[in-house]
């Protein structure tokens, strides 16, 4: 088994724990809700485009995080395709409210901050999916571009820390050189030990058979 410090792959903290990817499926979730709402299900793209880049965004943080034990160039790849999907879903959101004439709810609308707040505090499927029977589209459409933003941002983060630490610790190749140099590092102070015993453990033997010997007599 190789020691820990010998480590090659590098463990990452499980996909369902990370906030970003329960607010990626909470979007996910209300918008295939939403779509099935308040969007046509035959002969408009919206609502194929709009469940695939909610989907695209989940999914590829889940194969991001995946991939990431062994190359950080896919996990930072596919997250940033997450968001990507992400924005992609926020310009949809933002069309369906602009074309129907309703607002897109800021820092001057009464419900905004306590949106803002909802969304903030509350990260899993659990805590939404009693109001997407309950909540208009524009609560709706407006939550989800809430939802969309705080993920971005969570994302954008994580993608700074991780290159932070690319620049700093490098990569597979790095660790890989780091295992490799370090077991020999190891395997040959071990070695030198060794041999640096054994003309110790000779005396000790010749001393020992030296007791052993009674009036000339070695036993």
């Amino acid at each position: 088994m190789i020691e820990k410090q010998y480590q090659i792959l590098k463990r990452q903290r499980p996909w369902r724990e990370a906030f970003y990817y329960q607010k990626s499926e909470v979007i996910y979730q209300l918008t295939f809700a939403f779509c099935h709402r308040f969007l046509p299900l035959h002969g408009d793209r919206t609502v194929d485009q709009m469940i695939q880049a909610a989907r695209s965004g989940k999914q590829n943080i889940i194969e991001g995080t995946e991939d990431g034990e062994t190359s950080t160039e896919m996990h930072v790849k596919l997250l940033n395709v997450a968001r990507a999907s992400l924005q992609e879903l926020r310009e949809d959101y933002r069309d369906y409210l602009l074309a129907r004439g309703l607002p897109i709810w800021n820092v001057s609308f009464p419900r905004y901050q306590t949106m803002q707040d909802f969304c903030k505090e509350h990260n899993k499927i659990e805590d939404y999916q009693s109001y997407f029977q309950k909540w208009n589209d524009e609560e709706m459409a407006n939550i989800a571009l809430t939802l969309c933003y705080q993920t971005d941002s969570m994302l954008n983060k994580t993608l700074l820390r991780m290159e932070k630490e690319f620049v700093e610790k490098g990569g597979i190749k790095e660790r890989m050189h780091a295992a490799r140099t370090g077991y020999r590092q190891a395997q040959d102070a071990e070695l030198t030990r060794l041999r640096e015993e054994v003309p110790a453990l000779r005396r000790e033997i010749e001393r020992l058979r030296g007791l052993l010997t009674v009036n000339g007599i070695r036993y």
